[in-house]
């Protein structure tokens, strides 16, 4: 559990980190931290990669789902649907992803059925409801986001449920090999389908366009919110039901706002504070409940 906290504090920091890659499509972002990410762990699991032979049909599919839904299109939809909003932090885009943690919920009952308890559920509905307070100050949430808001909303509603789902299938390929094989299946097969995005969209053009700051940030990311972050993230899902997972991530957005605090300078309301307490404690309680 205290892995998957690990990496949700560091995947509150992406937003800084990628704040230099703005000029660049999602498209290219998504291949290139996936490709360095891939080369560099390649050495370190070298030796590992015949646990590949444990996998069978219904594990390959899932790998493959992650690596296209959580890797490539969550990460674009995403993009995409701010982009039509036009980045507006408090919009209904940022609102639709605080359900992610109910996608991901679901999907562990379905796809690996496990048990959502009557003591477990309180407390998700509360950790969720308080991600409100956490990610909109004083409750003030701006739905004057333009034509494209119904647009942003449908794929921000599409990038949350892929990325909730990601949760369940990786589950499925970590019960058959390690997480550091895991991670880099993940790796290697994500710029696969970022690259034919890349063709269908026209913007490997854009591959020559990227500046020697560029490269850095990159490279930083992989070290931080890119791989590291995933293989911390896979370390601790292994070993922890995917429901509880979905909660434990919520530390991202409470995290982000201290970030914002230390970092900008921004205030914090008492309702952002009220939330971030109701959040921790809620994650505290999950974590303790027996089977779930």
């Amino acid at each position: 559990m205290v892995f998957i906290i690990l990496a949700a504090l560091l995947w509150s920091l992406d937003g800084i980190l990628r704040r230099g890659l703005y000029t660049l499509p999602p498209t290219v972002v998504v291949f290139l931290e996936h490709a360095l990410g891939a080369i560099i762990l390649f050495p370190f699991v070298f030796k590992s990669l015949k646990e590949i032979k444990n996998l069978n049909r219904k594990e390959w599919l899932s790998i493959l789902v992650v690596s296209l839904f959580s890797g490539a299109l969550g990460t674009i939809f995403y993009t995409a649907a701010l982009g039509k909003v036009n980045y507006i932090q408090f919009s209904v885009v940022v609102l639709l992803q605080q359900l992610q943690p109910i996608w991901a919920i679901l999907t562990a009952a379905i796809v690996l059925k496990e048990k959502v308890t009557k003591k477990f559920i309180p407390w998700a509905f509360l950790a969720i409801g308080a991600s409100y307070l956490v990610t909109f100050k004083d409750l003030k949430l701006n739905w004057q986001t333009g034509q494209g808001t119904i647009v942003a909303s449908v794929l921000a509603l599409l990038a949350g449920m892929m990325w909730a789902a990601s949760t369940s299938f990786s589950k499925i390929v970590l019960r058959k090999i390690s997480f550091q094989v895991a991670t880099f299946l993940r790796f290697v097969l994500a710029p696969i389908f970022a690259l034919i995005f890349l063709f269908g969209l026209k913007q490997t053009n854009q591959l020559a366009k990227i500046n020697p700051n560029q490269w850095i940030s990159l490279l930083i990311i992989v070290f931080s919110t890119g791989l590291v972050a995933l293989l911390f993230y896979y370390f601790g899902l292994k070993k922890t039901q995917a429901k509880i997972s979905a909660i434990l991530e919520l530390t991202w957005p409470v995290s982000a706002i201290f970030i914002d605090f230390l970092y900008f300078k921004n205030s914090l309301s008492v309702t952002q504070l009220i939330g971030a307490f109701l959040v921790l404690f809620s994650m505290y309680k999950v974590s303790k409940l027996k089977n779930g």
